[in-house]
């Protein structure tokens, strides 16, 4: 018996050092990439009882391996503007892992954008991806170009430039990229239609978030929204309990938030705020969601814009503070490190039950470490907000089929896809020792089927 105590604190103390060694060197290469270290944390913290348990998984430097990404592009986008001016930004494309299939993740206009965003995004995508069972690998890429207040005309040119330096890298097989902030289908129709001219042909599989009347699949908008709502719906039947007569709030305007709020809605949920980078609207009676979208989607205008049509909401000028508002769900689905250690411990005194991560990476560590200590409902970014990737590899599969499914079939095989995902994430949690922790469960399922993969293909 002390023997077999020996070798499991051993293997134990092993792992430990392991994961210890490899974090360090990582910190030592990337000393200044804050995102990046942070993601890269995250996964690690919940990695040690897997390598406890798998020691070939260090024979084989299998953290080291998946964390150096396959492949970096950095390159230079020179666009013209309506007044003939020429600009220059920086493109991106991480090609992190492509084990269990093409690379697969979004493309991103934002000011934000830098390495080590576009790098932690392209890490948490693995994983995602990983978790929906599709065959697709992962990475993400990106523009520091700010489309806010740009013609179309300006749009069109930047994408195309963009595309025509990455149209080298990408392929239905290869690389196939999606919308993500500041993409949306209109960018993506755009990229697809240089992509095509440069080719000389039609690949409809090179991008997914395409229009559904040009090869899209139905769906798509809302499935990264409708995924997550789908998500947090398990964990709140798990512990008995169900979206309706639920308040909510939800972080955001974009594609994301609305249609978490559009779901939750038709479960029987109360959605009370909602906002965008301006500040956030309070409506106590619950928000007007086709307000929202005709605002957002068809008008793009700022979410201030609500109160002037509805006299009885109140607007406030500090998006951060969203998450003072009492609720029972909180749904974060604007941005990266949104909800921070005193936010978390606000919605906590508020009494909220369940939090579902929209966004990548919307909570901190901190925060995430404060909804454990009191047993709240947590769905990680990596599970919880996966509908949206599901969907795109459905896309995939439609094109390459030459065929298009109803938005029936495309949401009941993302309701699948989704309790596939929490009851993955709930078996590894319980197998691991931490039964009911899903960060824990989400990390160690999507890391498994990703480290097994790179086991059988060997040194790559």
């Amino acid at each position: 018996m002390t023997k077999l105590n020996e070798t499991h604190n051993d293997r134990k103390k092993r792992a430990n050092d392991y994961v210890h060694e490899v974090y360090e060197l990582i910190k030592k290469r990337n000393p200044d990439e804050k995102e990046f270290l942070q993601a890269t944390r995250e996964i690690f913290d919940s990695l040690r009882p897997v390598f406890s348990k798998h020691p070939d998984y260090i024979a084989n430097g299998i953290l080291e391996r998946i964390t150096e990404p396959e492949r970096i592009i950095i390159f230079r986008v020179a666009w013209e503007d309506d007044q003939g001016k020429v600009h220059v930004n920086r493109g991106f494309r991480v090609q992190f892992n492509s084990d269990l299939g093409p690379y697969k993740g979004g493309i991103r206009f934002h000011p934000s954008v830098n390495s080590s965003i576009m790098k932690f995004l392209a890490f948490e995508q693995i994983f995602k991806n990983a978790l929906t069972g599709q065959p697709i690998g992962a990475g993400k890429g990106g523009s520091d170009f700010d489309p806010k207040g740009k013609s179309d005309r300006e749009i069109m040119r930047f994408t195309q430039s963009f595309i025509t330096e990455l149209s080298r890298y990408i392929g239905p097989d290869t690389d196939v990229p999606a919308g993500d902030i500041g993409v949306g289908k209109r960018e993506i129709g755009y990229m697809f239609g240089q992509y095509n001219r440069l080719k000389g042909g039609y690949e409809a599989g090179v991008f997914t978030g395409k229009d559904p009347k040009h090869g899209g699949s139905l769906g798509r908008k809302e499935a990264t929204g409708y995924g997550t709502v789908y998500f947090v719906e398990e964990m709140l039947k798990e512990a008995g309990l169900s979206f309706a007569g639920k308040k909510v709030v939800v972080s955001g305007s974009g594609n994301v938030s609305t249609y978490a709020i559009e779901k939750a809605m038709q479960l029987g949920a109360t959605v009370l705020a909602c906002s965008d980078s301006g500040g956030y609207i309070y409506d106590e009676d619950g928000i007007d969601l086709d307000t929202i979208k005709r605002l957002k989607e068809v008008e793009n205008k700022r979410i201030s814009e609500y109160v002037k049509e509805h006299p009885g909401a109140k607007y406030y000028d500090d998006c951060s503070a969203i998450w003072s508002i009492p609720c029972d769900i909180a749904l974060p689905c604007a941005t990266q490190n949104e909800i921070d250690e005193i936010a978390a411990r606000i919605l906590i005194a508020n009494g909220v039950i369940a939090i579902g991560e929209g966004a990548n990476m919307p909570c901190t560590l901190e925060a995430m470490a404060v909804f454990h200590e009191h047993k709240t409902l947590f769905g990680p970014a990596k599970a919880a907000n996966a509908g949206g990737v599901a969907v795109s590899a459905m896309e995939m599969s439609q094109n390459s089929m030459r065929l298009s499914w109803t938005v029936e079939e495309v949401d009941e095989r993302l309701q699948t896809v989704m309790k596939n995902i929490y009851t993955s994430c709930l078996d590894a949690a319980e197998e691991y020792g931490h039964p009911g922790n899903l960060v824990m469960g989400a990390n160690i399922a999507g890391f498994l089927k990703v480290a097994d993969a790179m086991v059988a293909h060997g040194l790559s």
